[in-house]
């Protein structure tokens, strides 16, 4: 086995690990282990997880051919979108992982983002239309349905206004380094607990930004709402010394997020990455 091939063996493995282990957070409005919701059940995504790890970190692969790849898989799998966000976002960081040469990842990732290419948008303009969401390709510009005139780094600058995903291609995955990663590691040095660290990574992006997949599917506003909802759940919960104290709370606001219709999908989605960011950190230590 060359060394190339081991790393994307361990690249493949800690992707899957860091899905399951958003699955495993409790994300008030999001689907996980405590409880189904949006007419999905948790298995979709771990099944989804399996078959997008084999692919998404395949050492030749382009950028787009990961994404495109790992819908691929998805579908194939389970028929339908259950992780567009999560491949948009993990693809480059994998990518970076796997053929940086930089100190850091994040070095890396921003070297990535820059050497998009126009191949790299029509394969994932290709990936977006099989997984069908709403999104980027609702604008007049870059239409995902039109064959691309520029590179997939342009493409998500232009989307990066309304959708947060395509905002951290747009400025090199600030928020998932600044905030999630930054949170995640003072919440496990505070806590001591992995699961209620992601908590507070996807309370902290719910609190700070509207989320995109909301506004989308329900405006502006409501999404204003379910951000202010979640700045106050995040203050109540960093109060506190042992996290478990205020799971009723969290219980009860999912419930009454998934009655509402909110799935505050995209903070879930930039989880799973600040996650897979905290994993390729150890890899690439240990390299």
């Amino acid at each position: 086995m060359t060394e190339k091939t081991e790393l994307s063996r361990r690249l493949a493995a800690v992707f899957k690990s860091s899905c399951l282990a958003e699955l495993e957070t409790l994300k008030p409005g999001n689907v996980h282990i405590f409880a189904d919701g949006h007419g999905m059940v948790v298995d979709d995504f771990v099944r989804s997880a399996e078959a997008v790890s084999t692919v998404i970190a395949k050492p030749a692969s382009s950028v787009g051919q990961r994404i495109l790849d790992a819908v691929d898989a998805t579908w194939a799998e389970v028929g339908c979108n259950t992780n567009l966000g999560i491949i948009l976002l993990c693809a480059p960081l994998i990518h970076a992982a796997l053929h940086g040469e930089k100190p850091t990842l994040r070095e890396n990732v921003a070297e990535v983002l820059h050497e998009l290419t126009v191949a790299d948008a029509e394969l994932t303009y290709r990936a977006i239309l099989q997984a069908s969401p709403a999104g980027l390709g609702e604008s007049a510009r870059h239409d995902v349905h039109e064959a691309p005139r520029v590179t997939l780094l342009s493409a998500m600058q232009e989307a990066a206004p309304r959708d947060l995903v395509a905002r951290q291609y747009a400025e090199g995955f600030a928020e998932v380094f600044d905030l999630g990663v930054v949170r995640y590691r003072e919440a496990v040095k505070r806590w001591g607990w992995s699961a209620w660290a992601a908590t507070a990574v996807y309370l902290g992006f719910l609190a700070s930004f509207p989320d995109s997949h909301i506004v989308r599917k329900h405006g502006e506003e409501l999404a204003r709402q379910v951000r202010r909802e979640a700045a106050a759940h995040e203050h109540a919960l960093l109060l506190l010394e042992n996290p478990k104290n205020y799971q009723r709370q969290l219980f009860s606001w999912d419930a009454k997020l998934k009655v509402r219709g909110f799935n505050p999908g995209t903070s879930a989605d930039l989880t799973v990455a600040t996650l897979l960011v905290v994993a390729l950190d150890k890899v690439i230590t240990e390299k």
